[in-house]
């Protein structure tokens, strides 16, 4: 394991997207993690291009979830004056965010995924997925925007409400089933976890009850399934970290549908959340990587793909 006694750490933190509060959530955790190693924590919160990062940094650590820190806008920026980041690269990064485009590299790679269709916000296009579906914006996290719709009252209000996020929005075929998530080091897959919201689905307020006050979600670890949906389960989401060459670490969410147990792969998190109810360090510390030795991995694992 790398040690990082003495080394200067920058957290990258903050951001100016809609994640901002997770994100400084996740600072909180990992600083003191870190400062457990014996590393010097310099915590930087940035809202946008303008942030500095001391000259002799051993290695920024990039925290910002959604826009701005997942999406290889700072990646590059940072690739520009020499700095060495944690997690994936500018062009993965952008590939992984954008879930159009990420959805396109799971169908060439053949990783199962819920048809789907980019769907134009003032409605000039013929709709051709059918209720019930799923509206969300491309290049959101979070499950910001994100409506379940079984009525076309709730399909009207769910378009109106991403016209905030854009001119397009991504409609996908509604999977009745569990979800799921995989966490993924390197080339290590961690043991599944099943989500269990207790009401609705994984929104921001269940994930996070902490910053909302209202939400509750359930989490088993690993996820009771057999052994050959759960061999099928971490194979799709491997093939689609690997389908957008998302480096380092990550987190790929999976549908499992309720009647033939099949998995969809709806998304990959290249900056998966590191709070106390975060799902990467549960489904690490189910296979006995303790926080703080989770954070070093990930350092370790990005000096290796960027030396």
């Amino acid at each position: 394991m790398l040690d990082l006694t003495n080394k200067k750490i920058a957290l990258l933190m903050g951001g100016p997207g809609s994640e901002r509060k997770v994100s400084l959530k996740t600072a909180e955790s990992v600083a003191e993690a870190l400062r457990s190693k014996g590393a010097n924590v310099i915590e930087i919160d940035v809202s946008g291009p303008d942030f500095d990062v001391p000259a002799d940094t051993f290695i920024a650590m990039n925290l910002i979830h959604g826009t701005f820190g997942e999406d290889g806008q700072i990646q590059a920026i940072l690739e520009q004056r020499g700095i060495r980041y944690t997690g994936a690269g500018v062009e993965s990064s952008r590939v992984a965010f954008d879930k159009v485009l990420s959805k396109e590299r799971f169908i060439a790679a053949g990783v199962p995924t819920p048809r789907s269709q980019n769907y134009l916000t003032d409605g000039s296009q013929p709709l051709e997925i059918r209720l019930p579906l799923v509206v969300k914006p491309p290049r959101e996290g979070s499950s910001v925007g994100v409506h379940i719709c079984h009525q076309q009252a709730e399909f009207d209000a769910a378009i109106e409400d991403a016209k905030k996020f854009g001119k397009d929005t991504l409609i996908e075929d509604y999977v009745a089933g569990k979800e799921l998530t995989v966490g993924i080091l390197g080339d290590q897959v961690f043991p599944i976890i099943h989500i269990e919201p207790a009401e609705g689905f994984y929104d921001i307020n269940n994930k996070y009850p902490w910053m909302s006050g209202t939400g509750k979600t359930l989490y088993h670890c690993p996820a009771e399934l057999s052994p050959e949906v759960t061999k099928a389960v971490q194979d799709a989401a491997l093939k689609a970290f690997r389908s957008c060459g998302t480096e380092v670490y990550g987190r790929v969410d999976v549908m499992l549908r309720d009647s033939d147990q099949a998995p969809f792969v709806l998304e990959i998190n290249t900056i998966p959340g590191m709070t106390s109810s975060s799902l990467l360090p549960k489904a690490a510390k189910a296979v006995g990587i303790e926080f703080p030795d989770l954070c070093a991995r990930i350092i370790e694992l990005s000096l290796e793909a960027r030396p």
